[in-house]
């Protein structure tokens, strides 16, 4: 008999038999305040205003047929997406719809679903093509919907490409959704079932990019084979309160 394995034990539910017991003791039950829902930016930053998603006109199509035709998609023509495709994107993955000041924080809903809406995840973009924006590493700000520029870099969706494996078709795609996840945020309330919360919660959340992106004549492909401290170092996050978690290419696929 196999001894048991860490990794899929985190993805069992045993745990919740002895929710409410001593091994289940959280942050929450101790009082503590809720994590915030989004980091912080400095107040020098450059943000980019997003189209309001009440002014989205793109993406108007039949669910059905965006389902039955969502592929894995590796092949990118040279066209750039627009700022308000890149907007629906975003508010299609993270995008606030309600957030509400409680005692002990504030409590966003999404557009995808989160255990205890709770989101633990922040969003990067490696933007190559995206009409008036200029080519560079960015965080969106789901609080404000607008994009904050950490840095321009030449070399960007070669970095990025690299860090996934060195698979090309990475580095031609117009935008690369990366995404982190800062484990406390979940951590707050379960405790030791959050990692099996945070798994499940990022499908969700790619699966939105995925019909989002079909929507619009764009494709994505998930990715899973990237290096970790390499995709860390190139977002400037810890590896350990924060680190990467999913890479998602975007682009227009004729």
């Amino acid at each position: 008999m196999s001894s048991p394995n860490p990794g899929r034990e985190s993805l069992k539910a045993h745990i919740w038999k002895r929710y409410g017991g001593e091994e289940f003791v959280t942050d929450q039950s101790k009082g503590l305040p809720r994590p915030a829902p989004e980091k912080p930016f400095p107040e020098d930053a450059r943000l980019i205003d997003l189209v309001d998603p009440k002014d989205l006109t793109v993406g108007d199509v039949s669910i059905r047929d965006v389902i039955r035709k969502r592929r894995s998609r590796r092949k990118f023509t040279d066209e750039p997406l627009s700022l308000e495709e890149l907007s629906y994107l975003l508010w299609a993955t993270q995008g606030v719809i309600k957030a509400a000041n409680l005692r002990d924080g504030v409590l966003t809903y999404r557009t995808v679903p989160a255990g205890g809406a709770l989101q633990p995840f922040e969003t990067y973009l490696a933007i190559d093509r995206v009409t008036g924006v200029e080519p560079g590493l960015y965080r969106y700000l789901p609080m404000e919907h607008k994009l904050f520029l950490i840095r321009s870099e030449p070399d960007l969706m070669e970095r990025t490409a690299a860090g996934c494996a060195g698979q090309p078709f990475v580095g031609t795609s117009a935008v690369v959704f990366i995404w982190t996840c800062i484990p406390y945020r979940k951590e707050w309330r379960y405790g030791a079932a959050s990692h099996k919360i945070i798994a499940q919660d990022s499908g969700h959340l790619c699966q939105n990019l995925y019909l989002a992106a079909e929507s619009i004549g764009a494709g994505t492909c998930a990715v899973g084979a990237y290096f970790q401290e390499e995709m860390d170092a190139l977002l400037g996050v810890d590896g350990e309160e924060e680190f990467t978690i999913y890479v998602a290419p975007v682009g227009k696929i004729g």
